[in-house]
């Protein structure tokens, strides 16, 4: 059945709806797994942050904590509002209003944290000199490209869910991503939906794809072991005293070695 009414639903979609939300998509995802494969297998030694910490260190200190957790809480709630579907969380006991309510306020607070933190690190990048002749060109495409993907999130939920009467975006962009997963793409969920929501899943896309290729990769290699690590014992070298003379006086160590 539900087989059936996608094929008929994508028969029923124009051509661009099918490159953009189902072509587009799709490449986008075969580009980031196979060129994980691929940087992972050629390019092992750069599978790092490419830190700049002993360049500058004091915006990196608070840039990079504000960027992370709302990065970390940006991702959770994208995950529970495109991946968890609406009849699950009604299951438990949030209604839809407490869903909206908690998802608008909880992610303006982590897209402000976000902004603010991107907006230090971008802002360090350019007015330190050796960190601005530092950047790479994978640097040069992932700072903007992950700009416009986090301006323009929190400019969709500002502009529609803040601000404006209210887009359940859980009945059309949700519909639509998790269809791209179970083989069963659903263009036309998607393509009604606002053109900020539009324009943020196709640079998210874009994301994806350039993802292999930059310093994200680092995400792979976060040092979860390190919470789990032992403890390492540091032990004081003894030091020997120096033996005594014939007067009964320490002799130098320089002395001593002249002796020996």
């Amino acid at each position: 059945m539900n087989a059936s009414h996608s094929a008929v639903a994508a028969a029923s979609a124009s051509g661009t709806d099918l490159l953009l939300w189902v072509a587009f998509p799709y490449i986008c995802l075969a580009v980031f797994v196979a060129g994980h494969v691929w940087r992972y297998r050629q390019d092992q030694f750069g599978w790092t942050t490419h830190t700049s910490q002993l360049l500058e260190h004091r915006w990196l200190r608070w840039g990079s904590p504000l960027f992370h957790l709302g990065a970390f809480m940006v991702i959770a709630g994208h995950v529970v509002g495109l991946a968890v579907p609406d009849t699950w969380t009604e299951a438990v006991g949030i209604t839809e209003h407490a869903y909206h309510t908690t998802a608008v306020w909880a992610g303006s607070v982590a897209g402000v944290a976000m902004v603010a933190g991107l907006g230090m690190l971008c802002a360090r990048r350019l007015l330190t000199r050796s960190i601005r002749l530092g950047t790479d060109r994978s640097d040069k495409l992932l700072f903007p490209l992950l700009s416009a993907t986090v301006l323009l999130g929190i400019t969709a939920t500002a502009a529609h869910n803040v601000f404006g009467a209210g887009y359940d975006y859980r009945s059309t962009v949700s519909v639509w991503f998790r269809g791209l997963f179970v083989l069963q793409p659903h263009p036309e969920a998607i393509a009604g939906a606002p053109l900020l929501f539009q324009l943020h899943a196709l640079t998210a896309c874009l994301l994806f794809a350039a993802w292999p290729f930059t310093r994200l990769v680092h995400v792979w290699s976060a040092p979860v072991g390190y919470l789990a690590r032992p403890y390492l014992v540091y032990r004081r070298r003894a030091t020997v005293a120096p033996a005594p003379s014939a007067g009964g006086r320490p002799r130098s160590a320089t002395n001593s070695r002249r002796a020996a």
